[in-house]
């Protein structure tokens, strides 16, 4: 049975939106760590002490605002899923689990969706959501 560590998100979550440091270069495309929480239900969630996941950079909203895609390592199959390769890894683009973040919980960036890949999650989640 998984145990919630909702009190240790908002302590982590306290620390993040107090952290000032300098805005990343980020670029749509790309795929970066980032602190998504500690969720509920079906949400998705962070992994580790600093409760993260990969997640695509699919639109910057600001200079310091991002909407995000967070990814899998399982397969998933659907409309809400987009299946690709990151660094010869399957990886799952969750569709349904889109947000919007701000910088202060991008930690690292990964790499970067080819372009026939990042192709492939527009049109999913153009095709999911309209």
């Amino acid at each position: 049975m998984y145990i919630k560590q909702f009190l240790k998100w908002i302590g982590l979550k306290e620390k993040l939106h107090d952290k000032q440091h300098k805005t990343p270069l980020v670029s749509e495309g790309e795929i970066w760590w980032a602190s998504v929480g500690e969720n509920i239900g079906s949400e998705i969630n962070g992994k580790s002490d600093l409760f993260s996941r990969p997640v695509i950079i699919y639109k910057k909203l600001a200079h310091d605002f991002y909407f995000v895609i967070p990814t899998t390592s399982q397969q998933k199959a659907g409309s809400w899923f987009v299946n690709f390769k990151q660094h010869g890894k399957d990886t799952t683009a969750c569709l349904h689990q889109a947000r919007s973040i701000d910088y202060r919980r991008l930690s690292n960036k990964l790499g970067e969706l080819d372009n026939s890949d990042f192709e492939r999650v527009k049109t999913g989640f153009v095709n999911l959501y309209t």
